[in-house]
């Protein structure tokens, strides 16, 4: 039976509430009661078993009834049980199934403003003249960033957070960062440019990254976890709504974090230092650590130059576009 025609032939059989009653009071109220029949019958199944031999027919019954009171209450919301039904799937499917075979978002760019498909990133840790530890990154072979320190007063190795950004990349295709990082924003055009690789979503990435990185923190850094919460998936969302990669699901946000962490996990073991490769048409990461101690700088003959946390990859970058805003207001 199609939805729409149960809910018109539920319909038929609702009784008109009392004179001055909540017409929504009823049917609510019934929801609430036949989930609760519901509970009992399957109460009376686990303590009597086989001795319950009508239990099937009971729970056929309740559910029915659960049935008939979703499609009433729908009708006085002014909802469509067929409606409802779709919009629930919809949503399971965003939550439980990663795209299929997702386009990646640069497919049509020119080679040197895609994100590469196939790179290689190497963490190194150093150890500066005042005692601080910085880890450097780059990406086949090549340099990428300043040096980042955990900015924190507290030693939590945020300074290997890069590792989110490079899942962003893998597992979802996506990663204004990296893309600022590597040099390969999309000025062919202009617009793309500024508004999926500009400064403010460069802003949006590093918050999720704190955001998730908080998250992580308060769950053992998800080891042993293979679900994340509902709420922070929702946040996320509701952070990129505006962006290309709104077009992702929430289940390949999940895939990337747990991807993230649990490479993240792997290089904090080995002290920061190790390799992690990735594969952006597969949508796999891979991490090779390898423990080493970290050489401090003063030893490297290839040093890096001077800390800058963060921060120094993205203010100067958002004062140039405000200064061009300014220009062209004016």
């Amino acid at each position: 039976m199609d939805f729409s025609d149960y809910q018109q032939a539920a319909l038929r059989t609702d009784q008109p509430p009392a004179p001055g009653t909540d017409p929504v009071a009823v049917p609510m109220l019934g929801l609430l009661g036949e989930a609760g029949s519901v509970a009992a019958a399957y109460k009376k199944q686990l303590r009597d078993g086989a001795a319950f031999r009508h239990a099937k027919h009971q729970l056929r019954e309740d559910l029915g009834d659960v049935l008939w009171y979703v499609a009433v209450l729908a009708d006085r919301f002014g909802l469509g049980l067929n409606d409802i039904a779709v919009t629930s799937l919809t949503k399971a499917a965003d939550r439980w199934k990663p795209t299929p075979e997702p386009v990646l978002f640069d497919e049509d760019y020119p080679p040197a403003e895609q994100l590469p498909r196939h790179p290689v990133f190497t963490f190194a840790p150093e150890v500066l003249a005042d005692g601080r530890e910085v880890i450097t990154l780059r990406c086949d072979g090549q340099l990428a960033g300043d040096p980042l320190t955990d900015a924190s007063r507290v030693s939590d190795d945020y300074r290997l957070h890069d590792v989110f950004h490079i899942a962003c990349a893998s597992y979802l295709g996506w990663s204004p960062v990296l893309r600022s990082l590597l040099r390969r924003k999309r000025k062919s055009s202009p617009q793309v440019d500024e508004a999926e690789d500009g400064g403010r979503a460069i802003a949006i990435e590093e918050g999720i990254s704190a955001l998730v990185f908080a998250y992580a923190a308060r769950h053992d850094y998800l080891d042993g976890v293979t679900r994340v919460d509902n709420e922070l998936l929702s946040t996320i969302g509701s952070m990129v709504a505006h962006l290309e990669v709104s077009a992702r699901r929430a289940a390949d946000w999940e895939q990337a974090i747990l991807g993230a962490f649990s490479a993240w996990r792997q290089l904090r073991a080995a002290g920061g230092r190790g390799t992690l490769t990735a594969d952006l048409q597969a949508r796999t990461l891979t991490a090779a650590p390898a423990a080493l101690t970290p050489v401090p700088v003063a030893q490297r003959s290839d040093s890096v130059g001077p800390l800058h946390h963060r921060q120094s990859r993205m203010l100067p970058t958002r004062r140039r576009r405000l200064g061009a805003v300014h220009r062209r207001a004016a």
